[in-house]
């Protein structure tokens, strides 16, 4: 054997003896001690890990007066007693304090703002809010939206806060992971994993109907109500929301793109701002959508504009057909008023439309509603003006009340007429508004221009009642 042999076998026995250390090494050795620690960190390990600490417990305490109302044996309707507690105090022994839990999300923790359900915090006195680190802050309500089911607390901290940053609801997918994390019967961050089942839901409960839910095959408890709904990369697409009581193995969400606007109404005004383009619109006959030969037979009929109006100035008339507003389909009022909701003042709104037999396109900037057009709007609606309590009127009617605004117009044919009300009748209050003064009174009938009805007190004298009004 040669010298240069020699060497060639002595590195190819090297070669064999490396490559069977490595071979009884990946064979021999137990699979556990090859695996690293953090291969357990999943996705939605290290979503929660991240998201967590801005998911809190909501707490409210709240007092709970039971009273006896003198009347209730005679029949009398049961809403009235709400007028009733204004003239019977009850024994103080009957007065209990009641918590209720519900979770929320630290949005800013610079301005420590946190996004929860109105349902939540409905009703309530003293509201506490509980870090995951066990850190407690007394939050004040910066503005509620039942129409939405969202509102937003506000607590102060002089050390940071944990927040987190809101993610894109336009492009979840059917099917795709998400995570929930809430406080449900008590159980502070709570975590539930699941998928989206669908998009878009609508969710009727006993008093309203909730639209474009996402639903997802978690069950969400009402201790998870305001909570967080993330995707796989830790990122809030959604708010949960336990409003619908009757849920069995699914739970819904409220798309956190749209609870953006909402968000930015009840920071900037301590309520969710309507936007005006005035149109005044009612659903379409479908014999006479099949006249007009609208696209699928379906729309709504433009019934009035108003002058000088966003609608007017984009080229709008009376008897166009609204078939769609963006990419959503209009078939009914309802659709209509929906989907406005998704606008703020100063947006463009595109408008497809109906009109002698074409497809046109426009483009409207919404707008705040003008309060100069508010005492219109209030005849328009109930049949009504009114004026602030002026020395002379409370001479000549011989009015009590030191607040309020005097009826000094109503309709014949009015809702308000046929129940009874005249003029020199003060109205003290609108839904949950208290009016006070001309201005208030304005407030009320602009933000409730939308309802169906509405509920105002009225007084006459020392008698004072509550009417509800169909609008």
């Amino acid at each position: 054997m040669t010298k240069q042999t020699a060497q060639s076998n002595k590195k190819l026995t090297k070669s064999t003896i490396l490559f069977l250390i490595i071979v009884s090494v990946v064979f021999f050795t137990p699979l556990n001690c090859l695996c690293f620690e953090n291969k357990r960190e999943s996705a939605v390990v290290i979503a929660v890990r991240g998201a967590s600490p801005a998911v809190v417990n909501v707490s409210s305490e709240s007092e709970i007066r039971k009273q006896i109302n003198p009347f209730s044996g005679f029949g009398i309707d049961p809403f009235f007693d709400s007028f009733f507690k204004d003239f019977f105090d009850p024994e103080p022994e009957r007065r209990q304090k009641k918590a209720s839990l519900g979770s929320g999300v630290i949005i800013d923790g610079k301005r420590g703002f946190i996004l929860t359900n109105s349902h939540v915090i409905t009703k309530t006195g003293t509201i506490t809010v509980t870090l995951k680190d066990e850190r407690e802050f007394t939050a004040t309500i910066v503005g509620a939206d039942p129409d939405s089911d969202l509102a937003v607390l506000r607590i102060t901290s002089n050390d940071p806060l944990p927040a987190i940053e809101m993610g894109n609801s336009e492009d979840i997918m059917i099917g795709e992971t998400v995570i929930a994390i809430g406080n449900p019967f008590g159980f502070s961050n709570t975590v539930t994993t699941g998928v989206i089942s669908a998009k878009n839901r609508s969710v009727r409960t006993e008093d309203r109907i909730f639209h474009d839910f996402i639903q997802i095959d978690a069950s969400i408890n009402p201790g998870n109500s305001g909570g967080p709904l993330l995707n796989i990369n830790g990122e809030l697409i959604g708010i949960n929301t336990a409003i619908y009581a009757k849920a069995q193995g699914i739970g819904f969400a409220i798309p956190i793109n749209k609870a953006r606007r909402i968000i930015s109404d009840l920071i900037q005004y301590g309520e969710v701002i309507q936007p005006w383009i005035g149109l005044t619109i009612q659903n379409l006959d479908k014999k006479l959508a099949q006249y007009l030969k609208v696209p699928g037979n379906k729309g709504v009929i433009i019934k009035e504009v108003v002058k000088n109006s966003p609608s007017y100035k984009a080229g709008i008339y009376e008897g166009d057909i609204i078939v769609s507003i963006g990419t959503r389909k209009i078939i009914s009022n309802n659709d209509y008023k929906t989907v406005l909701k998704d606008f703020s003042a100063g947006d463009t709104i595109k408008i497809n439309l109906w009109r002698y037999g074409k497809a046109l396109n426009v483009s409207v900037v919404a707008a705040l509603f003008p309060l100069d057009l508010s005492g219109d709007l209030a005849y328009k609606l109930m049949g009504i003006r009114t004026e602030n309590i002026s020395s002379g009127k409370r001479s000549a009617y011989k009015i009590r009340a030191k607040q309020g605004v005097i009826i000094t117009e109503i309709h014949r044919q009015s809702y308000l007429y046929q129940t009874g009300a005249r003029p020199g009748d003060i109205i003290l209050q609108i839904n949950e508004i208290n009016v006070k003064n001309l201005k208030d009174f304005e407030k009320a009938i602009v933000k409730y221009r939308h309802k169906t009805s509405v509920v105002i007190l009225l007084q006459r004298g020392a008698q004072g009642y509550y009417i509800s009004v169909k609008l």
